[in-house]
């Protein structure tokens, strides 16, 4: 099956050497959700979400990280579109925390029950903005399959996850949709 992978971002996007931005330079079908203000997470980010799912065509896989996978984890809540196929949810972060940053609390509250779609949660044992016992309990909450890497810190550029092979296989695995190379593309 093919399908796009839409890209959801989080706090201040996925710069350069982001896995993400890796993903989204060497294959053909992804694409990236584009927000108004990278900087303040919000509702807002939920409405962009929905708008690129509507113009979007055929089957999608929602890829989101850090803020970008509570906005997926917000809109899937509350839409029920059979055309998206998954849901990759990697380092959520708990905008729900008392030691949450003071932007992203602006996206607060966290879902608290089954997202309604298949769904991967992607997490680590150190990361800074989500804590081990919490992803495995918004994994039960939300009806998620829960993959933990080891000393992974929050899967972002700073803790070494560029370009993410083994994240590229554990995904298409999860999903059973693979990444298309396009020519002209790595």
């Amino acid at each position: 099956m093919i399908a796009t992978y839409l890209i959801v971002s989080g706090f201040t996007n996925s710069g350069p050497e982001h896995w993400q931005t890796f993903i989204q330079r060497k294959y053909g079908n992804v694409v990236r959700v584009e927000q108004d203000d990278w900087n303040r997470p919000s509702a807002d980010w939920v409405e962009k979400l929905a708008q690129t799912i509507n113009d979007t065509e055929g089957d999608i896989v929602l890829l989101g990280h850090s803020c970008g996978a509570v906005a997926v984890s917000q809109w899937a809540i509350a839409h029920s579109v059979d055309r998206v196929k998954a849901l990759v949810l990697v380092a959520p972060a708990d905008v729900d925390a008392e030691e949450a940053i003071e932007p992203i609390k602006q996206q607060r509250p966290l879902p608290t029950k089954n997202l309604g779609y298949k769904s991967l949660l992607i997490h680590s044992d150190n990361d800074e903005h989500l804590d081990e016992s919490r992803a495995c309990e918004l994994a039960s909450q939300w009806g998620c399959k829960a993959h933990l890497i080891t000393g992974g810190g929050h899967l972002h550029t700073a803790a070494g996850y560029g370009e993410w092979l083994e994240g590229e296989r554990l995904i298409e695995n999860f999903t059973g949709i693979p990444f298309i190379c396009t020519e002209g593309r790595e």
